[in-house]
């Protein structure tokens, strides 16, 4: 099989090398070649293509590891070049709707399309790096690239943009838990109670995350305005300590904006379920 590599920064060099090494055929395309991509070719007795050209005819996947914002510009130069039976993986990242025209655009030229999400740091994982993927083709992407060590993960009918719009909502959580920790164990640590804190968080360790995510939805449009209170305490008990949050103020934002949507348009039901509760806030963020 021929695999063409578009692009060599970090991402491309990492497939690069072990895929050249599990003994697939390897094409290279980078405008400018930094000295260790030049190095990688060198040592795999491979060219470096400057652009797309006729040389991708024989390429049965391609994998485009440009920037995000180039995503659709290389895509274009690339389809006219591949052969229908030709595969194409995107992991750019480049948001859900650039990669869902991308997939629109590989189909009309009758190429299959994979919106690819890298789930992890790069520069640790290398090949291990959790891949997820979605679209035509992500399972055959699947087998020819776990040949080579890495972990793909494909969404069972997931459409293009489905990958990366996970990886994006994943990110969301984790980066908003992040922050409020860090608030957090300042706050702890300040008093004296961060070991006491671990202990009284200890009974989350036992409740599965959706578990979790689905009683905090369906609670919060009943209980938001007393919660509204109890954040702006929070507030006031963090300030008290020197430690003005950053994080707070718009937690309660959030609960102050669902307070209004409840006094213009209550709920239809007194204990909504989780669907019932995510129909009523998508509605009032209208």
């Amino acid at each position: 099989m021929n695999i063409a590599i578009i692009g060599l920064g970090e991402v491309g060099r990492c497939y690069a090398t072990p895929l050249h090494q599990a003994g697939y055929t390897l094409s290279l395309c980078e405008m400018h070649p930094s000295a260790a991509a030049q190095e990688l070719a060198a040592d795999a007795g491979l060219r470096i293509h400057e652009q797309a050209g006729p040389w991708l005819a024989e390429a049965q996947l391609v994998l485009s590891c440009v920037t995000g914002t180039t995503s659709l510009p290389v895509l274009d130069q690339v389809l006219p070049h591949l052969t229908k039976a030709a595969l194409v993986a995107d992991l750019t990242t480049a948001s859900p709707e650039v990669k869902r025209e991308g997939s629109k655009r590989a189909a009309e030229a009758g190429i299959r399309y994979v919106d690819t999400a890298i789930m992890g740091a790069i520069s640790l994982g290398l090949v291990r790096t959790p891949l997820l993927a979605s679209g035509e083709g992500a399972s055959q992407l699947k087998e020819i690239l776990e040949v080579a060590g890495a972990r793909v993960q494909v969404i069972a009918g997931g459409k293009a943009g489905d990958a990366i719009a996970l990886k994006v909502l994943r990110s969301i959580y984790t980066k908003g838990v992040e922050a409020l920790t860090v608030e957090l164990l300042m706050s702890a640590e300040r008093q004296g109670v961060r070991e006491k804190l671990y202990e009284q968080l200890s009974d989350m360790d036992r409740t599965p995350v959706r578990a979790l995510m689905d009683m905090l939805i369906r609670t919060h449009v009943i209980h938001a305005k007393r919660r509204a209170h109890e954040v702006h305490d929070a507030q006031a008990e963090l300030a008290s300590q020197g430690l003005t949050s950053i994080v707070l103020p718009g937690v309660e934002a959030r609960f102050k904006k669902t307070v209004q949507a409840l006094e213009s348009h209550p709920l239809p039901v007194a204990e909504p379920s989780v669907e019932q509760s995510l129909d009523w806030l998508l509605a009032s963020a209208r």
